[in-house]
């Protein structure tokens, strides 16, 4: 069932939305979210990383392991397929939300909306897919507690992290189930907000410190990737080759293709604003394509192919910088069963859609040929339009307590568009029983984890996986 159907199925009145709720915990108690524990057929995590690299660029994988190396945490980023198998053999309350699939508090941050104001939200829909309220908050909780051991906090300031980031969340969840629909549905956080919402922690100097990514998030254009990304090549702009991570269409394009470089690329563009709708389409063609290159992004994401886009308006200025980057299956498909969409691409939109507080004006999907002669879904947006990250490694307890608590309340919100907001309020309660559940699980899950990344570093040094590290 997707998301929006179970929505339609489970608001046909308040009180039998809360019924369902407060019903699903005599199936699955609370409390029963603190058990876990490896099943004994658990799958290695090395062959499920494996398992996916296999439809990935080949020379780009040992890039992704590098990067996992680094920490338990990077480990973990790169690791939502193993997790997904984990959480399906959790108890869950049955009832479906359009889930983002990978909610670790790193794929939370600021982003641009059409209005030109900074939104903070879950901001990577890479796996998005119906499925199970419980598994996105589990990902988002064990995440904060893998972040507070990448910090050096003891294990009852870590607990307090994770609870408060659930406890946000439920109360979030117990908010919205009082607004009507289109109050939830217009509800978002500026990021100028964070701050005075969730900062009661910080002092002066740590509000600045806080405030200071989004801030500089304004700075992150087009024309700063043009600054960063390119050089000038006989008067004209051209990707700069910075391989294995930034490689220019010209440097992987095999002459002997049957369609020359500029028709490869020209049916490219014309596929993507085809799908436009009229006015963005307009907005497009007012622009020119200047140049194309490949390139490695994120941690989980290493290895599927990534395209960037130059396009430049009047006068040769004006840039503006595309992201098509590919969508593959996600990894909840498994335990959820296949996307209506046959488009991954079109999967990952329409769930953004769903769950996001704003989208990018140019987000569309498409299908394209690769240059490996096989059809790749992708889905495109700008490169770099306001977004905002925090380092996490750099965080202090406080912030991260700040921080959190935003990812919490922001995952509430987008649940509480495509599922049953009352069913799921109903269900949590007003006490601490879930929060402390969660905080169990995410202390054991967090363990399991260190053993995974282990393993990754013992496959490394014995060359069953190749790894490239500091790239």
């Amino acid at each position: 069932m997707s998301a929006t159907a179970s929505t339609q199925a489970g608001l046909q009145s308040g009180e039998q939305s809360a019924e369902r709720g407060r019903d699903a915990r005599q199936a699955t108690p609370r409390w029963a979210h603190g058990d876990w524990v490896p099943a004994p057929d658990r799958p290695d995590p090395i062959a499920v990383l494996s398992a996916q690299a296999a439809t990935r660029v080949q020379e780009l994988v040992p890039i992704r392991y590098g990067r996992m190396l680094v920490s338990p945490f990077t480990f973990y980023r790169g690791a939502a397929a193993v997790m997904a198998a984990d959480l399906a053999a959790t108890p869950d309350s049955g009832i479906v939300v359009q889930a983002c699939g990978d909610a670790h508090i790193s794929n939370f941050g600021g982003f641009a909306a059409p209005d030109r104001r900074l939104v903070f939200g879950p901001n990577d829909f890479d796996e998005t897919l119906p499925g199970a309220w419980e598994w996105d908050v589990k990902r988002m909780a064990a995440s904060v507690e893998i972040a507070g051991r990448d910090v050096g906090l003891p294990a009852d300031r870590r607990r307090r992290l994770v609870t408060a980031c659930v406890r946000e969340y439920r109360e979030g969840m117990r908010g919205f189930a009082r607004e009507s629909h289109l109050d939830v549905w217009y509800e978002r956080i500026n990021a100028s907000e964070l701050v005075e919402r969730f900062g009661g922690k910080l002092g002066n100097k740590g509000r600045i410190e806080f405030a200071k990514p989004f801030a500089q998030a304004r700075r992150k254009t087009s024309v700063r990737a043009v600054s960063r990304l390119t050089e000038t090549v006989h008067g004209e702009l051209r990707f700069r080759s910075v391989p294995p991570l930034l490689v220019p269409l010209r440097e992987l394009f095999d002459p002997a293709h049957p369609h020359g470089e500029a028709e490869y690329v020209r049916e490219l563009l014309h596929e993507y604003a085809s799908g436009l709708d009229d006015d963005r389409r307009y907005l497009f063609e007012t622009y020119r394509f200047v140049d194309m290159a490949r390139k490695v992004v994120g941690v989980g994401s290493v290895g599927t192919r990534a395209w960037i886009f130059l396009l430049v308006g009047r006068g040769g200025k004006d840039p503006l910088v595309l992201q098509a980057k590919e969508a593959q299956a996600s990894v909840l498909e498994p335990y959820t069963g296949a996307s209506e969409y046959e488009n991954h691409g079109e999967r990952v939109v329409r769930g953004q859609r769903m769950a996001h507080a704003a989208n990018d004006i140019f987000l569309n999907w498409q299908q394209s040929m690769g240059l490996d002669g096989n059809e790749h879904d992708f889905y495109v947006r700008q490169l770099w339009d306001w977004k905002a990250s925090i380092d996490l490694s750099n965080m202090s307890e406080s912030g991260l307590h700040a921080y959190t608590r935003a990812c919490g309340w922001s995952l509430a919100r987008a649940h509480a568009r495509s599922g049953d907001r009352l069913a799921i309020a109903a269900y949590l309660g007003g006490g601490s029983a879930f929060d402390k559940a969660i905080a169990r699980f995410s202390a054991a899950y967090a363990d399991q984890n260190e053993l995974d990344y282990e393993r990754l570093a013992d496959a490394i040094r014995s060359g069953e996986v190749p790894a490239l590290t500091g790239v």
